[in-house]
């Protein structure tokens, strides 16, 4: 029978991120929450489709740590992997304030997908449950002066996309279709249902 996580307090959520855009999310599921980086590779095979992007770099984040968390009881590992796709190309996190302001223009007026990947490890077993969404998110048209100003502001260094929805990036965003919580980079629907395979009925 699942049981109410809030109710049992032997899990312990292990977030494979330092983002801290991801630690204010999984922190509203109401468990406690211990932080380890993975520091992972990202790289992936070009021939690699979005879906399959997000679902194994999260899995590859996940994994990174799950030696260390195996001393935590009841840990379940959670990573998480966001990417901007338009036209077919997957905007990471730009390279510079040159490359952010590029593909902010790439954005602008027109509208794209966020794809966030999610797995979940349960660090006794290794048993793992990995899936994603999708949102799709229509940008404002922008002036060179906006683009500009924006990317002085540095919130979009460390963004895929070069934009972060949460914050100044907001003012950028006309309208989205799908969970929110996907292009902050963390779908916290997503993240429950996954830990409901691990008996945890939230909320």
């Amino acid at each position: 029978m699942p049981h109410n996580a809030k109710q049992d307090r032997k899990t312990t959520l292990v977030l494979a991120s330092t983002s801290p855009r991801r630690q204010q999310l999984i922190g509203l599921l109401g468990l406690p929450v211990e932080i380890m980086p993975s520091h992972v590779d990202e790289d992936t095979p070009a021939d690699w489709d979005p879906v399959r992007i997000v679902e194994e770099l999260a899995r590859r984040k996940a994994s990174a740590v799950l030696d260390r968390a195996a001393g935590i009881g009841g840990a379940i590992v959670v990573g998480s992997d966001t990417i901007v796709v338009l036209d077919g190309d997957v905007l990471g996190k730009p390279r510079d304030e040159q490359d952010a302001a590029a593909m902010l223009g790439r954005l602008s007026g027109r509208g794209h997908e966020v794809y966030t990947g999610v797995c979940c490890i349960e660090a006794a077993t290794g048993r793992a449950v990995v899936s994603h969404r999708s949102t799709r998110v229509f940008m404002r048209q922008l002036t060179d002066g906006q683009i500009a100003r924006y990317v002085d502001s540095g919130e979009p260094m460390d963004k895929a996309g070069a934009y972060g929805i949460q914050e100044i990036g907001a003012a950028l965003i006309d309208r989205i279709e799908g969970d929110f919580f996907t292009v902050v980079g963390l779908p916290v629907s997503l993240l429950a249902e996954q830990l409901a395979a691990f008996g945890l009925e939230l909320p």
